[in-house]
C-alpha cells in the first residue's frame, strides 16, 4: 500500500500538543473557497510536482522517527493533516497502528467529511482529533466549501459519543463566517455537544502563490485578512461565553 504525501513539516509548535511533525495527505472531498492547501486537493498524484511523494507505511514512519527524539522531549508527536487525510483512510490506519505500537502522540486534522461507518471503525486510533467546522448552516457550509455539512456533524457527534478528545478549529473567513449570528452558531453547536476548546484560525493570503503557480482560481484573492484587534474580539466573544480559546492552530 502507498500513501501520496503532499509535504512533511518537521518541528511544528501548531496542530496538537509539543513539538511535532505535520504530514499533509493528499486528497480532499472539499473545495473550500479559502483553502490555504490548493495542492493537496487532488486524490491523484500531480504530474511533475516534485513536492509530492509516495510512501509505503513503513517508509513514512522511518521517516516520522527521524524526529522521535525531540517528539519525546516535549510530549509532542505527529499530526496527519492535508487535505483530508481519511481521503486515504485504509494508509492512516496502518499509519497510526504504527505511531501507537511506538507510543507516538498522534493527531489527525479533519474535516470530518468521511463515510461515518469508516470513520466510526477508526475513531479510537487517533489520540486527539483536530475538528474543523467552518458552519453550522449546511447551506452555507455547501456554498463555499461545495458539500453539505450533514455527515461532518454527525462525525462530530461520534466523538462526543465515544468521549474522544476533541479540538474544534474555526477558520474565520472574512464577511463569510464572522458574523454575529454565525458565532452564535458555533457556540451553540459548541455548547450542545458540551465542548470547550476551539482553537480560531485568522485568514491570511499567504497561498495567493500556490493558486497562481497550479494555475487554479483563487475566489478571494483580494479579500483582506482581520486585523489583530478584530481577530482578539472573536477571541473574547468566545471567551465570554465560557470557552477556552487559542489563536491559530
Amino acid at each position: 500500500m502507498l500513501g501520496i504525501i503532499s509535504n512533511i513539516q518537521r518541528f511544528t509548535l501548531h496542530d496538537g500538543p509539543g513539538i511535532r511533525t505535520t504530514v499533509f495527505m493528499q486528497g480532499c472531498p472539499l473545495d473550500c473557497w479559502w483553502c490555504h492547501n490548493p495542492e493537496s486537493k487532488a486524490y491523484c498524484l500531480p504530474e511533475g510536482n516534485d513536492e509530492h511523494q509516495q510512501y509505503t507505511p513503513e517508509q513514512l514512519f522511518l521517516e516520522i522517527k527521524k524526529d522521535w527524539i525531540f517528539m519525546e522531549e516535549s510530549k509532542g508527536g505527529v499530526t496527519f493533516s492535508g487535505g483530508e487525510p481519511f481521503s486515504q483512510h485504509q494508509f492512516l490506519a496502518q499509519m497510526l497502528d504504527l505511531c501507537k505500537a511506538e507510543e507516538i502522540h498522534t493527531a489527525v486534522d479533519t474535516s470530518g467529511m468521511v463515510n461515518s461507518k469508516i470513520f466510526e471503525s477508526m475513531i479510537h486510533k487517533p489520540d486527539l482529533f483536530l475538528f474543523d467546522i467552518k458552519f453550522v448552516d449546511g447551506e452555507q457550509h455547501k456554498k463555499y466549501t461545495g458539500v453539505h455539512n450533514t455527515i461532518i456533524l454527525k462525525n462530530l457527534g461520534l466523538l462526543v459519543k465515544h468521549h474522544k478528545k476533541i479540538n474544534i478549529r474555526i477558520p474565520l473567513i472574512p464577511g463569510i463566517n464572522d458574523s454575529e449570528k454565525c458565532l452564535n452558531e458555533f457556540k451553540q453547536l459548541m455548547n450542545k455537544l458540551r465542548l470547550e476548546n476551539l482553537n480560531l484560525l485568522p485568514f491570511h493570503r499567504i497561498a495567493e502563490g500556490k493558486y497562481k503557480r497550479l494555475g487554479m482560481e483563487n475566489r478571494l484573492i483580494n479579500l483582506r485578512a482581520h486585523t489583530d484587534e478584530e481577530i482578539a474580539t472573536f477571541k473574547h466573544s468566545f471567551e465570554k461565553d465560557g470557552f477556552e480559546v487559542k489563536i491559530g492552530g
